[in-house]
């Protein structure tokens, strides 16, 4: 996913600008502004699904009838292992849904980074498909957004491998996806690519020059080291240095900045509320799946962790599951917090989970039957993902003809 130079918002800030269809006007007048390279900062957060909104700059009153003003992008990604559930899809899905009608947008399956841990070399390309469909299935239309793969545009890989080379070591050895993920899987068992996948990710993000990343709280690591690596590059290679090749000169990339997603973006584990819902946890039970049948999904919210204090209420920290299933139920059903407050206050968990597993089944229902249908025309599905690629290449190949040039490549 590609950017703009910094806007108004601080990385990592608390107090970073929620990202809701109601908001999403305002960020047009955003204007950006250069940034120092910074060399030193520390990361503290994980990351794994990523998506970023573009802003370009906009035009003034002033300049209204001389400017042209520039469709805004938005690029982002899912990795094709596992199920897609409501944590995906609550999360980055439903809220790309609300963009794709005011910006340029492109959307891919990330199969590249899905072999970072041991993976089932068939179910691969089939994971990548059914990812696709799902995609399109919950309202990405192929009219107005690029859906592609992302081994299907070469540049990400040539990217990453120009960009290692400027990564500090000691930048990916402070990631702490590694660490958790190497001390449980043992050296001998982890390979070189989840050491080094964060670069590839910054390349995902870079190669798009986009301004905005929709992160949650859990992705501001992995951001983190892509604006730290954008800015490393400018300052090594761009600017004047980059003119005398023969380039424009200024920055290679644009620096991105984060938009935390509104709430119930970070959907928490039916087994545990303290714990976010994931494509990895060891038991299916711990999430909902877009997939899964009526009477699987009733059984899971029958069987889904609760608590027994009485009464069900918002924002208790000592109550993580209640908050969870009630954020849940508000975000399906389409009601405001308040509303589901008002209307849950004197229910017990043997009224309420009914009353849940109707709102998710009615929900899920339209996906699921769309689903079937895409899936089921493979010619398709097909070229929708070739056309999305072209799309992809012709942005990411211009990105990257001005890296080659700034690193100094003799180019055909």
């Amino acid at each position: 996913m590609g950017r703009a130079i910094l806007s108004h918002f601080l990385i990592l800030s608390n107090s970073a600008p929620q990202l809701s269809s109601s908001s999403i006007s305002k960020l047009n007048g955003f204007a950006s502004r250069s940034v120092r390279i910074r060399q030193n900062s520390k990361y503290s957060n994980g990351f794994r699904c990523y998506c970023d909104v573009s802003h370009s700059q906009q035009t003034s009153p002033e300049d209204s009838r001389t400017s042209v003003t520039v469709k805004k992008r938005i690029v982002s990604g899912v990795q094709p292992t596992g199920s897609v559930h409501l944590g995906n899809y609550l999360g980055a899905i439903k809220n790309w849904i609300a963009l794709q009608n005011t910006y340029e947008t492109l959307f891919f399956i990330v199969d590249l980074h899905a072999i970072t841990l041991p993976y089932d070399t068939k179910e691969l390309s089939k994971a990548t498909r059914d990812t696709a469909a799902i995609y399109l299935a919950c309202g990405i239309d192929a009219s107005k957004a690029s859906v592609f793969v992302q081994s299907h545009v070469h540049a990400h890989v040539e990217l990453m491998w120009l960009l290692s080379s400027a990564t500090p070591i000691g930048w990916l050895n402070r990631m702490i996806q590694f660490k958790e993920k190497s001390r449980k899987a043992g050296d001998e068992n982890v390979g070189v690519a989840l050491l080094t996948y964060p670069v590839l990710m910054a390349s995902d993000i870079l190669l798009y020059q986009s301004d905005f990343v929709p992160v949650g709280e859990d992705q501001k690591q992995h951001l983190e080291l892509t604006r730290e690596l954008a800015e490393r590059v400018n300052y090594l290679y761009g600017g004047r240095k980059w003119k005398k090749l023969g380039g424009r000169g200024g920055a290679i990339f644009k620096v991105p900045e984060p938009l935390i997603p509104p709430a119930g973006a970070r959907v928490m584990s039916l087994t545990d509320g303290l714990s976010k819902m994931s494509k990895s946890a060891p038991s299916d039970q711990s999430r909902i799946n877009l997939l899964d049948p009526k009477d699987v999904i009733a059984n899971k919210i029958k069987r889904c962790k609760t608590d027994s204090f009485p009464a069900l209420e918002f924002d208790n920290p000592e109550r993580p599951e209640c908050n969870n299933l009630l954020s849940v139920y508000q975000l399906v059903s389409g009601k405001t917090k308040e509303d589901v407050a008002k209307e849950c206050q004197g229910l017990n968990w043997g009224s309420f989970k009914p009353l849940l597993t109707d709102a998710l089944i009615e929900h899920l229902h339209p996906i699921q039957v769309r689903y079937e249908e895409i899936h089921s025309d493979s010619a398709y599905l097909d070229s929708v993902l070739e056309e999305g690629a072209r799309k992809a290449s012709e942005i990411a190949d211009a990105t990257l003809k001005n890296v080659y040039q700034a690193m100094g490549f003799l180019r055909r």
